[in-house]
């Protein structure tokens, strides 16, 4: 199953939902919200910076992480970044599959 990384912004809504309710049960949240997508969350951190959680998960497909992802966003209460991760193997297998390219101006 594919792996992401979601980046978490809350907007003032959503902090004050974390001050409200407290870190654990947000972290309770998502995980409820990627499982009922098919997933499973592997990892969920706050950060300070210019994101304030990080989330690692694994899904079925590229669909369903989308699926969860616009459920999370529609909510109004995150900013959501999603990037999809690869294995050292994916990356291995990737090296192993040729195609042309041509850079620009070539």
């Amino acid at each position: 199953m594919p792996f992401y990384l979601s980046q978490v912004s809350y907007t003032p809504e959503g902090a004050r939902g974390i001050l409200k309710e407290g870190g654990t049960a947000r972290k309770d949240a998502a995980r409820q919200v990627i499982e009922s997508g098919g997933g499973k969350m592997l990892t969920f951190y706050f950060a300070f910076g210019e994101d304030d959680a990080y989330v690692i998960s694994e899904m079925p497909s590229e669909s369903e992480m989308a699926a969860v992802s616009l459920a999370i966003a529609a909510s109004g209460a995150v900013r959501l970044k999603t990037v999809a991760l690869l294995t050292p193997e994916q990356v291995d297998q990737a090296r192993d599959i040729s195609v042309n390219y041509r850079p620009p101006g070539s």
